[in-house]
């Protein structure tokens, strides 16, 4: 992995916790020859952050000799269940660890995010234009002919016109990924989480988009980064 040019300092945060119902372990278990959350550690540190902090409440993960510039942080018990907001749990690490300016948001379940993607996002920021910038991919556009049920009544989630549309005629769709959000750190605390207002959007392939959620996934992940020769870097 080559290092990318050096960027206005910034922090990035990976959140990772030992529970996970669809691929227990899923965080430590390796992944093209390193724990899946050191493939997010070790891209923010080859992006050129100036600090890395993981909160987590995995032992293993707590006690390791990280690189330098990594901070591993126990993430308090009651941010650590299933049902745990992210919020809460990024507004306790920006505290507890004194985290200022720019954050980027590395969640490790993203594996196949690239260097050219976390400093495409970081420029996007640096524009000024956007309190957020998150990554998103190209979803099917037939879901702007959904809707939902209110007393009986269809409520379109989008244009009325677009539930009559052919599939052809709507307008590109994308979604977020969850491998990328950029944001300002004492903005998200003083609002407890994330602006909705001003995002900006930084367009990701399919290919490299993939969110391991279970087994099957982290085998897609696998396979897909054998394909394209990836080695260990740091």
């Amino acid at each position: 992995m080559t290092l990318a040019p050096p960027l206005a300092a910034w922090t990035a945060l990976v959140p990772l916790r030992g529970g996970s119902r669809g691929l227990p372990g899923k965080n430590t278990r390796l992944l093209a020859g390193r724990a899946l959350y050191r493939h997010a550690v070790d891209l923010a540190l080859a992006a050129g952050a100036g600090k890395v902090v993981i909160t987590t409440d995995i032992p293993e993960v707590l006690h390791a000799a990280h690189p330098p510039r990594v901070l591993a942080l126990q993430r308090p018990a009651d941010l650590c269940a299933d049902d745990a907001p992210m919020a809460p749990v990024l507004v306790h690490a920006i505290q507890a660890a004194r985290i200022e300016g720019t954050v980027v948001l590395l969640q490790p379940t993203s594996p196949l995010r690239e260097l050219q993607d976390v400093t495409a996002a970081l420029e996007r920021y640096a524009s000024g234009d956007f309190e957020l910038v998150m990554s998103v991919t190209p979803a099917d556009r037939g879901v702007l002919k959904w809707g939902r049920i209110d007393n009986h009544r269809f409520v379109p989630f989008s244009q009325p016109q677009h539930v009559f549309s052919n599939r052809q005629a709507l307008p590109a769709v994308v979604k977020p990924n969850g491998a990328l959000y950029v944001f300002d750190a004492q903005a998200f605390v003083g609002r407890g989480g994330f602006p909705v207002q001003h995002i900006g959007a930084l367009e990701m392939p399919a290919q490299r988009s993939h969110d391991i959620d279970t087994l099957a996934d982290f085998e897609l992940c696998e396979r897909l980064l054998a394909e394209a020769g990836h080695k260990p870097s740091i």
